[in-house]
């Protein structure tokens, strides 16, 4: 039986989109399509929730993703640039139906795989919150869509170049801007903790600072550049990770021990995690310490 990835394989093909592909552009969606993500992290369904990557061809051949600005009457991250999604429903059997209910709730997006197949779906991040976010990548392939937006969530839709993601250099024409530099980063104590690690914080301008939207910026940007990372088999001109940065992986595993909510969760479902390779090590040497002193 083929996997769910490897199904997905046969559905996007230049016939299927809305121009014709630049090369560039095919190869990055059969990198995309071909992509099979790590085991997938248990974690409790309380703190689950996923994204939609939805990507379109432009009028060049390129790979454009779809960004909203959150409305401003939102009590959590209000006006900011993200992905369509939100948190997992009771009734979402996958990461994957949960980002598809969220993009038609929030935008409009059609649910039906046929208009919008699904590429892949890649490993899960860590959101500031605490909550885990899995990306979900689809090809949207009909001109005739409309988006709808649902004004209490959503304010405007636009678009972005994927390909953009993976620059320190801007994308769009010389214009006035708050800010000239297009890509810039910080490096942050996750959580505020120095025990949870340093965390490299990343922030592209859309171009459209001057119209209120903010930049695409923290979890929407990491999520964003492993996908362009992904699709055009490449990385970055610029290093992702902060000196000594945990992996997402690590970083779920810590939370899952340190965030008492989320431990709580975890206790209550019976899932257990694997500590990393540096901790189990440690653990031993001191297992043998206490031992040496019978």
């Amino acid at each position: 039986m083929l996997s769910r990835n490897a199904r997905a394989r046969k559905r996007p093909s230049e016939s299927t989109t809305l121009v014709p592909l630049s090369p560039l552009s095919r190869q990055c969606l059969r990198n995309l399509a071909r992509y099979e993500p790590p085991p997938p992290v248990r974690v409790p369904r309380s703190h689950r929730a996923a994204v939609l990557i939805a990507l379109f061809v432009g009028r060049m051949g390129d790979l454009y993703v779809l960004l909203t600005q959150r409305s401003l009457t939102l009590t959590s991250y209000a006006g900011d640039t993200a992905l369509p999604g939100g948190k997992a429903d009771r009734r979402d059997r996958t990461p994957e139906e949960t980002a598809r209910r969220e993009a038609f709730e929030e935008i409009g997006l059609p649910k039906d795989p046929r208009i919008v197949p699904h590429l892949c779906t890649l490993e899960p991040f860590l959101a500031g919150n605490n909550i885990i976010v899995t990306p979900v990548v689809v090809l949207i392939t009909d001109n005739a869509l409309h988006p709808v937006l649902n004004a209490p969530e959503v304010s405007t839709l636009f678009s972005h170049p994927l390909l953009a993601f993976l620059s320190s250099s801007t994308p769009f024409p010389s214009t006035e801007s708050v800010d000239a530099e297009y890509h810039t980063f910080r490096d942050i104590d996750w959580n505020g903790d120095p025990a949870a690690g340093r965390v490299r914080m990343h922030r592209f301008l859309t171009g459209r600072e001057g119209e209120g939207i903010k930049p695409v910026f923290g979890l929407t940007a990491a999520i964003l550049v492993r996908a362009a990372e992904i699709g055009y088999g490449r990385p970055p001109e610029f290093e992702v990770m902060a000196p000594g940065q945990k992996t997402i992986r690590e970083r779920i595993a810590w939370a899952l021990r340190h965030v008492p909510r989320l431990r709580e969760g975890a206790e209550k479902e019976g899932i257990t995690w694997h500590l990393p390779e540096e901790e189990r090590e440690a653990r031993g040497r001191k297992h043998k310490r206490e031992r040496s002193k019978l």
